[in-house]
């Protein structure tokens, strides 16, 4: 009895001093939560949507509490639009979008992609909408195409709308009346078209904290945002690249600037450096012509004043081809961009400088060339035309006899009685044999 006694004081005191250990030991804090931040500043493409898929798959992997987009776009490509909306819908991490700073707007493809997302939120001072679909192409579609395709598109945004318990008679204006709302007007609506006013992501994070959020599935997530490290999500080099071509500008840049580097390729050939950059431009700026709004009657009214300047070196027109060149190149780069959005167009400010800046390098190129045909030769027979001699014997009309040009000893004919020493101009070369006048006071002597 003593040693069972003994034994149960034993194991108490033990659970006593484990307890005092456990009690001095430092509890371990929570883990903060993790929201990743991704920046998707350009027109919708293949390459944002690239980036934002690929930002999403990262939460995922490594359990991110949240993803904010902060979104600045004029709109984009609605195949790309509805791969990252689809993306979105399927993937595990609640996904924000945030359209900020103040003063910038989603348009278009970024209106659809704000009503899809888990949490749409606006800074002060920004707009969304004017989400009407126009042919990516350029070329105009018929009305009854026109109306399928919007009819198409307004279904969707109704679709999402719905889901996402948001406004779906804004959301299907948004699309088939091209109707654009400011933060206040999307946030004031019965249902809102959005959730949150906030002026940047630290705030938006504090608001949403403690905020339960409804799943395209139905399924409710409380969001834990409150003290949340932010991770930054930048493009890649190759993402940054691309995406910077894929801009009306940069475009055009290239595409004027392939033009000339084969232009000069082909008026020297075996330079090799120009029409290798000049290729390169040009296979660069079609891949960002497939995935902007481009109007193919300008791109061919561009193509067809190159081609003008082009024949200015071969052909004398004395300035036509080159006027008629600038003309094409003018207007075909003011219907270029077949697009109402401003960061889709070409401002005459900067197509001017461009077009009359390659103007200039094709004057200066047939100035060259034409100057080159004025040089008299210097090699050959016909480097001979023009030289001064001496007559060795006298020459009669008809027949034969020596002249000394050129330090060497020819025969030579004249039209003209030419006497023994007198100084000689030669007119033509016929094989060994040359044909000479005398020489005038005012001919001119190289």
């Amino acid at each position: 009895m003593s040693a069972r006694l003994g034994r149960r004081l034993g194991g108490l005191v033990m659970l006593v001093a484990a307890s005092c250990v456990a009690a001095g030991q430092p509890r371990e804090a929570p883990a903060l939560p993790v929201v990743y931040s991704a920046d998707v500043d350009s027109i919708i493409h293949p390459v944002s949507a690239e980036y934002m898929i690929q930002t999403m798959d990262r939460t995922d992997r490594e359990g991110a509490t949240l993803v904010v987009f902060t979104l600045r776009t004029p709109g984009g490509l609605v195949d790309s639009t509805r791969q990252m909306i689809t993306h979105m819908l399927a993937a595990k991490t609640p996904v924000a979008i945030f359209i900020g700073p103040s003063g910038t707007r989603a348009a278009s493809a970024g209106f659809l992609l704000t009503i899809a997302a888990d949490v749409a939120a606006m800074a002060p001072g920004t707009h969304i909408g004017a989400a009407h679909p126009v042919a990516g192409s350029g070329e105009k579609m018929d009305e009854t195409m026109a109306k399928k395709v919007t009819e198409d598109l307004a279904a969707y945004a109704r679709t999402l709308a719905s889901r996402r318990h948001r406004n779906m008679k804004l959301a299907e204006q948004a699309v088939s009346e091209s109707r654009a709302f400011t933060d206040e007007e999307a946030l004031g609506a019965s249902p809102p078209l959005i959730d949150i006013v906030a002026p940047d992501i630290a705030e938006l994070l504090r608001k949403l904290d403690g905020r339960t959020v409804t799943r395209f599935d139905g399924t409710p997530v409380v969001l834990r945002t409150a003290g949340a490290r932010v991770v930054a999500i930048d493009m890649n080099w190759r993402q940054r690249l691309l995406s910077a071509i894929a801009h009306p500008n940069v475009a055009y840049i290239l595409l004027s600037l392939g033009t000339l580097g084969l232009t000069i390729e082909l008026w020297s050939p075996g330079a090799v450096l120009p029409g290798v950059a000049g290729g390169l431009c040009l296979l660069l700026a079609f891949f960002a012509f497939q995935i902007l709004p481009v109007n193919y009657a300008g791109l061919l009214l561009i193509l067809f004043g190159l081609l003008l300047l082009v024949l200015e070196l071969k052909i004398t027109s004395y300035g036509l081809l080159t006027a008629g060149g600038l003309a094409s190149l003018i207007f075909g780069s003011m219907i270029l961009m077949d697009s109402s959005e401003p960061d889709l167009q070409l401002s005459l400010r900067f197509v001017l400088p461009i077009v009359f800046g390659l103007g200039g390098i094709g004057i200066f190129l047939t100035r060259l060339a034409v100057a080159s045909q004025r040089i008299r030769p210097v090699t050959g027979a016909a480097g001979m035309i023009g030289e001064v001699g001496k007559a060795l014997t006298a020459i009669e009309p008809g027949k034969i006899g020596r002249v000394a040009t050129h330090g060497e000893t020819w025969k030579a004919t004249a039209e003209e009685p030419i006497a023994e020493g007198d100084r000689v101009l030669l007119t033509r070369v016929d094989g060994l044999t040359l044909t000479v006048r005398k020489q005038r006071p005012d001919d001119e002597v190289p």
